[in-house]
């Protein structure tokens, strides 16, 4: 399976959980691939909107471009939701990192393994 293969079904998965939580999901075709500011995933019930940018990794860290962040950070504000990031690790349940957890590198923001652990909500503590 290829790498966009993955994270589209990754996407996926993800809407699943939301329908399954209650709450009504479904992910952005064309994010990534349009000019407009478009995340992977939009989700909301009654009381909460969020925009997900959502990432899978075998590595011990993942890297989002500024523009990445910069885009998130775009979209929500005119759409009036709270951006997320969410990251699945290896053989890992899914993090979900406010932007401001993220740690701003010179090129870019990084999310490693270990931050993911201490300061990300799990899917369930999310949708609470």
């Amino acid at each position: 399976m290829s790498t966009k293969s993955r994270g589209s079904q990754s996407e996926r998965d993800l809407v699943h959980r939301f329908w399954g939580a209650g709450w009504a999901a479904f992910r952005a075709a064309g994010s990534g691939s349009v000019s407009y500011p478009v995340p992977d995933v939009i989700a909301g019930n009654a009381a909460r909107k969020l925009a997900i940018e959502a990432k899978i990794t075998t590595a011990d860290a993942k890297y989002f471009t500024k523009q990445e962040i910069e885009d998130l950070q775009a979209f929500c504000t005119r759409f009036g939701c709270e951006a997320w990031v969410a990251v699945r690790f290896f053989r890992k349940p899914w993090r979900f990192i406010a932007l401001e957890d993220l740690r701003p590198t010179n090129a870019s923001y990084v999310c490693s393994l270990a931050d993911s652990e201490r300061k990300g909500l799990l899917f369930e503590e999310l949708v609470r």
